[in-house]
């Protein structure tokens, strides 16, 4: 049985599948947008429109790297205020459209700097989590690494969803959550495994509604299978939210987060 701490690790590998190998496999075109129309384009959050077996959707996601020069281009998958208005800003689009909205999510957090807090860091999270609270369209996120704190938040508001089995996804990174409870960021694994962050504990809290299985070893090893299993998931309930109201939508997803 794989302990909490060390689907921490997994999920942090740096092979692990990212948002972009995800939307490459999963969808039949992607045709990327940048920059938010007010300050540049942050390249730790990625977005545009797809196409799911022939129906146009809206995608976004969070991009960590797979080696230091990546990550250092992606900020570590930590997105700065421009990221996430950049990501309203194409739900908003997808909103009038009426395109469906995939989220992807994997990130330590948002980006702490100086810069982003002076940029409007918090304000752009809340008014991103507020905004996907209110759109008429469905939206499905899935957890696919690190999922951590507002960072993660900020496009997990949704419909459904999904985390892989060695995902995380809780309210703070394990050091974090030491460093403040514990006064020592060594405690890591024991907060782990006190948070419920794995998608097991998810499940069973009723937060997530789906698990995707994945190798012991990381999603890397069955890579295929696992674009497979998401795409049949992503296909059936576009569908089935399709046929629900607009009011019914907007119901649906704050009785969800109501009963959190």
């Amino acid at each position: 049985m794989i302990t909490a701490w060390e689907k921490v690790k997994l999920a942090r590998e740096l092979d692990r599948p990212k948002s972009l190998d995800y939307i490459k496999a999963l969808f039949d075109e992607f045709i990327e947008l940048h920059g938010d129309r007010n300050f540049g384009d942050d390249k730790s959050i990625i977005g545009g429109i797809a196409s799911l077996e022939g129906m146009p959707v809206t995608v976004i996601g969070e991009q960590k790297g797979k080696n230091v020069k990546e990550n250092m281009e992606r900020n570590f998958g930590m997105p700065e205020p421009e990221g996430y208005r950049k990501a309203l800003r194409l739900m908003k689009q997808a909103e009038k459209f009426k395109r469906p909205i995939i989220t992807f999510i994997d990130t330590p957090g948002a980006y702490p700097g100086m810069g982003a807090e002076e940029r409007g860091q918090g304000e752009a999270i809340a008014r991103s989590i507020m905004e996907m609270s209110r759109l008429k369209v469905p939206i499905i996120c899935i957890v696919i690494g690190e999922g951590s704190s507002g960072g993660a938040l900020a496009i997990g508001v949704g419909n459904k969803i999904v985390m892989l089995e060695n995902a995380v996804y809780s309210v703070l990174s394990p050091e974090g959550f030491a460093s403040i409870l514990y006064k020592d960021s060594t405690k890591a694994k024991e907060a782990a495994e006190n948070m419920k962050m794995t998608a097991n504990d998810l499940k069973k809290l009723g937060i997530i509604d789906k698990i995707i299985k994945e190798p012991e070893n990381g999603a890397q090893n069955d890579f295929e299978r696992i674009v497979e299993d998401i795409k049949k998931y992503l296909t059936k309930n576009i569908k089935e939210l399709e046929k629900i109201s607009e009011e019914g939508l907007l119901e649906q997803r704050y009785q969800k987060f109501r009963n959190m």
